[in-house]
């Protein structure tokens, strides 16, 4: 399962997963005294969908999404909102570093854009508009849903590119 150790799956679950939960225990009694509280976890579509050589990745974003609905259904009696974004492949300094190390960089980066039905990759900035937006009071009426930030890549079957 993607080669990796005990102490990797270890340490990989406690930053992707503990970790929200030792910051939403912090952020606890601060969010109790708010009058718009939210909470946006980060997920992946990794966590509902079955990707090569992701398992350990693929877990722990599976992890935070239940976290997630678990966490909105017992704080919603206090009024704090709980969501997630699930993002796909975003444009980052990680992401062109990791193509970056294949034997056709360019070519790598034009079938992970192809496989986005938008054509190109999610941006950092999309990313960061969708949680700006579940955890403004504008989406006072969303609680325990995750948000897909994919370019359409968890719901659309759209026929191969020619």
């Amino acid at each position: 399962m993607d080669g990796n150790d005990d102490e990797e799956w270890h340490r990989v679950l406690d930053i992707n997963v503990v970790g929200i939960v030792r910051a939403t225990s912090a952020a606890l009694p601060y969010l109790r005294r708010s009058a718009a509280a939210s909470i946006v976890n980060v997920s992946s579509i990794a966590a509902t969908a079955g990707l090569v050589q992701r398992a350990l990745y693929s877990a722990s974003k599976g992890a935070v999404h239940a976290l997630t609905l678990a966490t909105a259904a017992d704080l919603v009696g206090e009024g704090i909102r709980v969501n997630c974004v699930a993002p796909g492949t975003v444009d980052t300094p990680w992401v062109t570093r990791l193509l970056a190390r294949t034997d056709d960089p360019e070519g790598e980066r034009a079938r992970l854009e192809a496989r986005q039905p938008t054509g190109r990759l999610v941006t950092a900035e999309e990313v960061a508009g969708e949680v700006a937006y579940l955890a403004s009071p504008a989406s006072g009426a969303t609680t325990g849903m995750s948000l897909a930030v994919d370019g359409g890549m968890s719901g659309l079957r759209l026929p191969a590119r020619r």
